[in-house]
């Protein structure tokens, strides 16, 4: 309507463009991935891994750290939890940008059409990192970007459409309800 094209002029006016979110897309070989079981969100020795463990891993991966533990030229060193499992191939996809909740929403839904198939995986995630100076915030509390900006979270969805939620925030926000 009229608005619309009274913001439109505004915006070219101020020389102010939309920004389409970046895409890429990458292939990890040989990768160790934890052995995770839906239902053990604690783990159990030799048998599966735990969320901690899984998403100090993911972050590693998301991170491109090495994950071979050798000493280098470094302080410290870091391999995959155990148990795990060699992957020979990967997927990963990163989307940079503004993303709205729906499109997120759309993105789990699709990801869970992966199962409907016969596929060689038994769980996949979707992290999703807030903007680290966002005004978002959950309950009464201001979001602590001052301090570090946390704002996240991940789904861990399995072959059975079971799934985990993990979420991160700084040391000043509260946790969701």
């Amino acid at each position: 309507g009229e608005e619309g094209s009274t913001l439109m002029s505004y915006f070219s006016k101020n020389q102010i463009q939309a920004l389409k979110p970046k895409i890429t897309f990458s292939t990890l070989r040989d990768l160790q991935c934890p052995v995770l079981q839906s239902n053990e969100l604690q783990g159990k020795p030799e048998e599966s891994c735990s969320t901690e463990e899984l998403f100090e891993w993911l972050g590693a991966v998301l991170s491109q750290v090495s994950l071979d533990n050798k000493s280098c030229s470094f302080l410290s060193t870091y391999c995959c939890p155990q148990p795990n499992t060699m992957v020979e191939k990967a997927f990963l996809c990163t989307i940079t940008g503004f993303v709205i909740p729906e499109k997120i929403i759309q993105l789990l839904e699709q990801l869970c059409c992966y199962f409907g198939e016969p596929k060689l995986t038994h769980w996949l995630t979707l992290t999703v990192h807030g903007f680290a100076d966002s005004p978002v915030s959950w309950r009464e509390s201001e979001h602590g970007f001052h301090k570090g900006g946390e704002n996240l979270y991940n789904f861990v969805i399995f072959r059975n459409l079971d799934y985990w939620l993990q979420m991160a925030v700084g040391t000043n926000d509260d946790c969701p309800p």
